[in-house]
């Protein structure tokens, strides 16, 4: 198995792959129901890298490197991409481009894309348009799919190859849709299936296959779980510690001590997912687990500024020391957000996603103004700039994020 090298957009297929034109999409890339939140926020211009409808042809397979070789091959990746600790975890409609950014300029040193549905990705030229886009200061990039088919999956991962550094697979994902679907978390009834799905990318990829788990509630059986998969080519794992039936983060705490029997069974990277809230927790969480990087999901939403040191008045008052007005607020990430999405368009469902979980201290103390974007049926950035305008009004100030001061 070769590891492509760390910049692979260089050496994109002109026939699979292209620059998007400063043109509005073709009509196939709007939905054809009459729901705005559907629509692109903005017409895509030059630099974001969307998938065409052509695949590159399959690569033959061939054979796994052997065990000793394809852990130094693991190693060698992840240090040639500056192995990188702090990530944005890959979330649902909420991990797209321009949140990827933001965090990136505020310290995540890599990042996950939202879930991918394999075979609607092969299948559908506008679900590829809308869902995937990417650029070249997006790295390092996991993609990420679901996925319960080999050949399918394989051919989804074929069309992002060159333009990714691993191509994940999701085993996590503990949601109804996915039990519906036979995908995510609840492939852990079918591990034959789950080794399968592996190998048929670890076999046939130039770039590694990553995959994101959750643990089975006995410890032996997830350490069991993660050697199989690193067996069958995983050259990176990450961890969230919590079960499948754990869905809710607030209530149940992730179990960094099997995260750290994890790290201490495979011979791959492991990244800890899991009670990540601050800078602080961060720390704790790598000095307990040895884990090699950390993924933050739902507290990166609240705050992009998360890796940059930043907290909310939530986490304000377990610093042990004095709190710091850090000079930023989630107003004005809001803001950076929206650039970004002007600059790299996507669906405006996500866009009004961000801005309910960016401002929602804000919307605290005014919710009459979240109710007018509850209202709002159709977005447009000129509203969401006033929309605030007016709560940096209303407050006649601002609600600050906080900084460590020593």
């Amino acid at each position: 198995m070769r590891f492509r090298p760390l910049n692979p957009l260089s050496r994109l297929n002109p026939s699979s792959y292209s620059m998007v034109a400063t043109l509005p999409p073709p009509h196939s890339a709007q939905p054809e129901e009459d729901d705005q939140d559907e629509h692109l926020c903005a017409f895509a211009n030059s630099r974001s890298l969307v998938i065409e409808a052509h695949p590159t042809p399959l690569s033959p397979s061939v054979p796994l490197l052997e065990s000793e070789r394809r852990v130094e091959r693991a190693w060698e990746h992840w240090r040639r991409l500056g192995s990188p600790r702090l990530i944005v975890a890959p979330m649902v409609d909420n991990s797209e481009l321009p949140f990827r950014m933001l965090c990136r300029k505020y310290g995540a040193e890599a990042a996950y894309t939202p879930m991918l549905h394999s075979r609607i990705f092969t299948e559908n030229e506008k679900y590829r348009r809308m869902e995937f886009t990417s650029c070249q200061e997006d790295r390092p990039l996991f993609v990420q799919f679901c996925a319960n088919d080999p050949d399918i999956l394989l051919e989804a991962a074929k069309m992002v190859e060159p333009c990714c550094d691993y191509v994940d697979i999701n085993f996590g994902c503990p949601q109804r849709i996915a039990r519906r679907g036979n995908y995510g978390a609840f492939l852990m009834d079918n591990l034959p299936l789950v080794k399968s799905l592996v190998q048929k990318l670890a076999n046939n990829l130039s770039i590694p296959v990553s995959c994101k788990i959750r643990i089975f509630p006995n410890l032996a059986d997830t350490l069991a779980y993660a050697k199989m998969l690193e067996e069958a080519g995983c050259a990176l794992l990450a961890v969230h510690g919590r079960t499948r039936d754990e869905k809710d983060g607030k209530k149940f705490r992730a179990d960094w001590d099997a995260i750290k029997a994890v790290k201490n069974t495979v011979r791959i990277p492991v990244l800890a997912n899991g009670n990540i809230r601050h800078m602080e927790d961060v720390k704790t969480c790598l000095g307990h687990t040895v884990a090699d990087g950390v993924l933050s999901a739902e507290s990166l939403l609240e705050n992009p500024a998360l890796f940059a040191g930043f907290r909310t008045s939530e986490c304000r008052d377990e610093i042990n020391c004095c709190p710091d007005d850090g000079g930023l607020d989630q107003a004005a990430l809001v803001e950076e957000y929206l650039r970004l999405c002007e600059q790299y368009p996507v669906p405006w469902r996500m866009v009004r996603s961000h801005v309910h979980k960016m401002l929602g201290d804000w919307f605290k103390a005014q919710p009459q103004v979240r109710q007018e974007l509850n209202s709002q049926s159709k977005l447009t950035f000129e509203w969401l700039y006033e929309m605030v305008n007016k709560l940096r009004r209303n407050l006649g100030g601002r609600v600050p994020l906080y900084t460590k001061v020593f």
